[in-house]
């Protein structure tokens, strides 16, 4: 890969001769203007506003425009002399955990690599460092005559240089969260949480410019005289009010069925699941059904036995009790006939004895009755 610039890391008091690489390129499909009339590729001209005239490149400079529009000349020759210590150095003023950097600074990437055989040792060193430490390095560099802040990390075995917005070029977000008040509830959260476990993690060397690859298909058929066929439109619904709960349902169903998995086992378990109801009891402590609870939970019972043999278990079980039942009350009843008759017969036994003996008083009164006469 060409190099875009040459210099050295200044690590304390070790310098690493660096040669800076980009890291990435941009694929991005550039096109032309053109006059619609013929064909014909506009381009920009650079014309002085004086004399109207097109200006090479090489009588082009450089100046600052005022408030009240006056221009300042700036040679290169003015900014060759301004101390600048990191105009051919990456100079590390700090090495930093890498979660303290901000994101929103991250700007180009770079390759540092080693120049010269010389560099390879202390490069080597740097590189082993910021691996065992789990650090990133922040320097200062100087690039296309500005001074930059940049952060230095391991990719396999290279250091690569992220180029950083300086602090104060971070814009505030101020303004642009939604002004009202809004409350997500637990629900919400959870099919938000259960989408992204579905979506789940993702190759990144998968991913790729659909639009670029579209582009570029066009392109090649008009180039081959084909007609092109309008693309289908894809009507997500942008910008319409929706349910949110209906929506994180369905995204997680779509991404269930991308995957593979699709809605068919929860439409079986499902399926294969009854629904419950409790039996209802009421004031008299009988079901809706007219039977008692005692009634319902026999009837359960002999329905969960087996026919063969269960139904003869249970019928002998619920029978004993009855049977023993109307012994015990046989065995009372003759009791208390046979002591009622035999109280019965007592007493007329004992009517019997009393009613002969006033008998017998009778006749042997009698007699005395005549002898006094």
């Amino acid at each position: 890969m060409r190099s875009i610039w040459n210099g050295a890391i200044s690590f304390g008091l070790v310098s690493i001769p660096i040669k800076l690489v980009n890291a990435t390129e941009n694929h991005s499909i550039h096109f032309r203007q053109i006059h619609l009339a013929d064909g014909g590729r506009i381009r920009y001209r650079k014309v002085c506003e004086l004399d109207e005239e097109e200006v090479a490149g090489g009588e082009i400079g450089k100046a600052y425009e005022d408030a009240d529009g006056t221009m300042i000349p700036i040679t290169d020759e003015d900014l060759a002399q301004l101390p600048l210590p990191t105009a051919k150095t990456i100079e590390i003023v700090a090495f930093v955990p890498a979660d303290e950097i901000d994101p929103l600074q991250m700007d180009a990437a770079y390759y540092l690599s080693a120049n010269g055989v010389p560099a390879a040792k202390p490069y080597t060193l740097l590189r082993e460092a910021l691996k065992r430490s789990n650090k990133v390095a922040v320097a200062k560099y100087a690039l296309r005559g500005r001074e930059r802040l940049g952060m230095l990390r391991v990719v396999d075995d290279v250091i690569a240089m992220h180029g950083l917005l300086w602090p104060d070029e971070i814009r505030a977000p101020e303004g642009v969260a939604p002004d009202s008040d809004v409350t997500v509830r637990d629900a919400e959260l959870d099919l938000a949480d259960a989408l992204m476990d579905t979506l789940g993690e993702v190759d990144m060397d998968s991913l790729h410019d659909d639009y670029r690859e579209a582009v570029e298909e066009l392109i090649a058929a008009k180039a081959s005289g084909e007609a092109v066929q309008p693309a289908e439109s894809d009507d997500s619904g942008g910008g319409k009010v929706i349910d949110l709960i209906a929506a994180l349902e369905s995204s997680v169903r779509a991404a269930k069925k991308s995957r593979g998995e699709g809605d068919e086992n929860e439409a079986e378990n499902e399926g294969d699941m009854a629904d419950v109801h409790p039996i209802k009891k009421t004031a008299s402590g009988k079901t809706a059904s007219g039977r008692t609870t005692k009634t319902a939970q026999k009837t359960a019972q002999q329905k969960s036995t087996p026919k063969s043999t269960g139904t003869k278990k249970s019928t002998s079980s619920t029978s004993s009790p009855a049977k023993k039942t109307a012994q015990k009350q046989k065995k009372t009843t003759a009791k208390s006939t046979s002591s009622a008759s035999s109280k019965s017969s007592s007493s007329a036994k004992k009517q019997t004895s009393t009613n002969a003996r006033s008998t017998t008083k009778k006749k042997t009164a009698a007699p005395r009755k005549r002898a006094s006469a």
